[in-house]
């Protein structure tokens, strides 16, 4: 049952339709975090990392942005809020167990400096299955931020599954989210996927920032050709129907995935993300 199944008709609920619903609180987003931060944080920027569907690179477009903003001398933490498929640990080289004490959990930072708390950094084996119902999920992803500290940072970013249920709307109404980055594959498909997302973030007035467009092409690494092995890009006629930026069309680079499963990922750089590190850039 959703949230506001207080509402007569919660299951058909739209934005217009909640106005004035005694439950419309409860789901609209807020400037005020529900959840309390962990005292000994403080944060200034809490963005999303979004998708309507699974497997189209959203915590490699996680990672890209986080070790962006790190080399641009902020001060970065990643939440991998995908409880069952954690990867953000792995791709940075960060393994637990985390440190506790009566003050909260300490995230712990990879050798760049960006701090990082997963389930994997909790787990006694990081190769054992999450096998846990959704509301259990929940609450692990508010621990995240009311026990976790994260001490100061500019910005974290939260590796969010992929799809619209559960986790996803714990965070938007946990967490104050200052906006979300929704990636998408090239698939003509892309256009409903993209607007699923829209869609909840609008509903839950959470700001879009951008799209980021994974697996665009391949570069041919004899005559440089870009091969589109996915078809042909549709993510700017849907940014533009949403009015929305994009923030970058990434190709697949063999070496950044390398550097992932080396856990060195860390030192990559992604100039294709060049225009969305901009945007999302804050005066220190």
């Amino acid at each position: 049952m959703p949230e506001n199944s207080s509402c007569s008709s919660a299951s058909s609920c739209s934005r217009e339709s909640c106005e004035g619903c005694p439950s419309h609180n409860k789901t609209a987003g807020s400037p005020i975090a529900v959840e309390p931060i962990n005292p000994l944080s403080s944060v200034k920027k809490v963005i999303g990392v979004v998708s309507g569907k699974g497997g189209v690179g959203k915590s490699f477009v996680t990672a890209s942005l986080a070790v962006a903003m790190q080399k641009a001398g902020y001060q970065v933490g990643i939440m991998d809020a995908d409880i069952t498929g954690p990867s953000i640990p792995k791709m940075f080289g960060v393994h637990g167990p985390a440190y506790g004490t009566d003050d909260g959990m300490y995230a712990i930072a990879a050798e760049n400096g960006t701090k990082i708390m997963s389930i994997n950094l909790l787990v006694d084996d990081e190769e054992a299955p999450v096998i846990w119902r959704g509301p259990v999920i929940g609450g692990a992803v508010k621990q995240f931020w009311t026990d976790v500290i994260w001490g100061d940072l500019d910005y974290l970013f939260v590796d969010m599954p992929p799809g619209t249920g559960d986790v996803p709307l714990t965070v938007f109404q946990s967490i104050p989210v200052d906006g979300i980055v929704i990636v998408t594959s090239p698939q003509e498909l892309v256009q409903l996927i993209v607007k699923k997302a829209y869609n909840m973030a609008t509903m839950m007035d959470i700001p879009v920032l951008g799209l980021v467009e994974n697996f665009s092409y391949v570069k041919c690494p004899d005559c440089g050709k870009e091969i589109r092995i996915f078809g042909e890009s549709h993510v700017d006629d849907v940014a533009k129907e949403l009015s929305i930026p994009v923030f970058g069309k990434l190709p697949i680079e063999p070496e950044l995935a390398k550097a992932a499963d080396a856990g060195k990922f860390y030192e990559t750089e992604n100039p294709y993300l060049a225009a969305g590190i901009e945007a999302l850039k804050i005066s220190k």
